[in-house]
């Protein structure tokens, strides 16, 4: 098996994984982890994709990227935002 095909089948069955991550519902944080993981798998995506010249799915996964990315932000950036004001109302 060559890195290029190992490439393909890290970056499927990280996006598996993610998907059920996500479908799990499991409150933000794993929502968020999920995102981050499904961030790995486009990005992995997109450099398989230019290696084997396939632009369509180059593109899909780069637009897949901004959409991860957003994820992150919209579940994992709250959580960060309360933690810093719990450790105010604490002090």
């Amino acid at each position: 098996m060559d890195s290029l095909e190992i490439m393909r089948w890290v970056a499927s069955v990280s996006g598996i994984v993610a998907a059920l991550m996500v479908s799990y519902n499991g409150g933000a944080k794993v929502t968020g982890l999920g995102f981050i993981v499904f961030t790995l798998s486009s990005i992995i995506w997109v450099t398989a994709a230019l290696i084997d010249g396939n632009s369509p799915l180059a593109v899909q996964n780069i637009v897949l990227l901004a959409i991860n990315i957003f994820g992150i932000y919209r579940y994992l950036w709250p959580l960060r935002q309360s933690s810093r004001e719990e450790t105010r109302a604490d002090a």
